[in-house]
């Protein structure tokens, strides 16, 4: 359906051309001819074919509702200027993260569910379907490429395991927007190359991400996991062990640098037993909640979001990192 403002637009263009003809006719007594409509220019970045592991998708035009299914898909298509119809509900918080409300900029960011609800897909009427950090069977594949063309996951990576960059590219391609992906995915690295630069000192050293601790129970991030991704590209190393800990085995992220994402450092503090490692006691710790900003920007690796995670991080990993334990590390779980 046209809209009334280009419908106003087309009513205008159609009485001025009226009102020229007239004045020819007068003035010349002859009949003047209206200008041909000139052809609507092609887009040059469509049709585009994507491969991912259950084939290949093709996007014949550039598209105007899509609907990001994966759990931070939306993250990078906001990166790139589109906000999609609808996204798949993840963290509460998320429009109100500071890269987000500013890639809004005052629109609503509409979710259908936190779980996998294709009627609410269909309703959306999408012309493009965003589905790669997610774990997309051939099924579930099947059921949304009908609804609409479905990009997902290249077979390259294990399922939710794209790293950030490609994941970036990946989805400028399927939106007409691959230079905005690839000056996005430029000035991360320029940045993450800056502070490589700006603190050797943390080249090899060991920083343990225990990742939603609670109850007891720690899960350490291998390396090469998105959730770690932005430590690993500051040339920090990463523990051998990987997976679900128990208290009775905190020795092992006992090592030069910890960051705890998901719980905040007063609550940590309760265990005696993580309060007698050693990298707590020095002051090599750094907390965040899921609930803070950085909590979030890390969680959703978009482009936006690891500039702000940077910004933040750099400077309390430089403190933790120096080994000095009268250098103050911040309580970033205090940060909202």
């Amino acid at each position: 359906m046209i809209s009334f403002r280009a419908l106003r637009r087309a009513l205008v263009s159609t009485v001025s051309g009226v009102l020229l003809a007239a004045s020819l006719i007068s003035c010349s007594g002859t009949r003047a001819e209206a200008p041909q409509a000139a052809a609507p220019q092609a887009d040059a970045a469509f049709p585009v074919t994507i491969d991912h592991k259950f084939g290949s998708t093709t996007i014949e035009s550039r598209p105007s509702r899509v609907v990001t299914v994966g759990w931070n898909d939306q993250d990078f298509a906001l990166a790139l200027g589109v906000v999609p119809v609808s996204t798949r509900a993840w963290f509460d918080e998320y429009a109100n993260f500071p890269w987000v409300k500013a890639a809004l900029g005052g629109r609503k960011l509409s979710t259908f569910s936190a779980e996998l609800n294709f009627e609410a897909i269909i309703k959306q009427r999408p012309d493009l379907i965003i589905a790669i950090y997610e774990t997309v069977n051939k099924e579930t594949y099947d059921k949304l490429s009908q609804i609409a063309p479905t990009v997902i996951q290249s077979g390259d990576y294990a399922d939710e395991q794209t790293p950030w960059d490609v994941q970036t590219l990946t989805t400028g391609k399927a939106l007409g927007r691959p230079a905005e992906a690839r000056a996005l995915v430029d000035k991360v690295n320029a940045k993450i190359a800056e502070a490589k630069q700006a603190h050797p000192e943390f080249a090899g050293k060991v920083l343990v991400v225990d990742f939603g601790p609670e109850n007891g129970q720690h899960w350490l991030i291998p390396a090469r996991d998105p959730r770690r991704a932005l430590f690993d590209a500051l040339g920090f190393a990463a523990q051998s062990e990987s997976e679900e800990i128990s208290e009775e085995r905190l020795d092992l992220i006992d090592r030069d640098v910890l960051f705890v994402n998901g719980a905040t450092r007063a609550t940590m503090l309760k265990s005696p037993v993580f309060s007698r490692l050693k990298v707590v006691e020095t002051d090599r710790t750094i907390y965040t909640d899921f609930s803070t900003p950085l909590g979030g920007a890390l969680s959703y690796s978009g482009p936006h979001a690891l500039l702000y995670a940077l910004d933040v991080l750099v400077p309390q990993l430089a403190n933790a990192a120096d080994m000095d334990p009268s250098t103050p590390v911040k309580d970033l779980s205090a940060i909202t």
